[in-house]
């Protein structure tokens, strides 16, 4: 060797392969990170993507509370004017009774004949109002079983019927639609 030659140093002969594979532990290294650095992007629109269908559902239940309680508001609504004015109709009906009425009252002389006919039509007016509106009359006939549902016994007699058979009506029931308004008040044979 000359002078100008340098020997290569052994520990630099040895530093210069260790150099390789730590730059190819840092091409690895760097792989993954580029790998890592895709699968977070992903990871990030992914999220995006839930937080978008997230307020898009936030904003469905707020529409579709808002919408039920708008309804609950409105049908409230209409259940308090039904109540207020479910009788309008019948109280509507019963105006021509009330206007005959008034007319009869207002005959100077009336005859017991001219009375009586207009009784009978303000009868058949009251009548047309009940059958308009479904009010029906509970009116059982003698000999008919006692119905606790429709009919009240005021007292028990003795008769030549079978026993809990209506004898009498003191007063006639009345009923809308299936609802008992008022029972019939009756009297019943007893049993002997």
């Amino acid at each position: 060797m000359t002078q100008g030659e340098q020997r290569p140093n052994p520990e630099e002969s040895q530093a210069a392969p260790a150099a390789a594979p730590e730059s190819s532990h840092a091409e690895a290294a760097a792989g993954p990170q580029i790998e890592g650095v895709e699968a977070g992007d992903a990871l990030t629109s992914q999220l995006a993507e839930a937080q978008a269908k997230l307020t898009e559902m936030q904003d469905a239940y707020l529409r579709a509370k808002a919408e039920a309680d708008n309804t609950r508001r409105r049908a409230q609504e209409d259940i308090a004017k039904a109540h207020k004015f479910a009788i309008e109709s019948f109280a509507e009906s019963l105006l021509p009774v009330k206007d005959s009425l008034e007319m009869a009252l207002k005959v100077e002389t009336p005859s017991i004949e001219s009375l009586k006919e207009g009784v009978d039509m303000t009868l058949k007016q009251l009548v047309a109002a009940f059958d308009k509106h479904r009010l029906i009359e509970v009116n059982p006939q003698q000999g008919e079983k006692l119905d606790p549902m429709k009919h009240q016994a005021i007292s028990m007699v003795p008769a030549e019927q079978e026993a809990n058979t209506i004898v009498t009506v003191l007063q006639k029931g009345y009923m809308i639609s299936d609802r008992l308004l008022r029972p019939a008040l009756v009297t019943v044979s007893q049993s002997t």
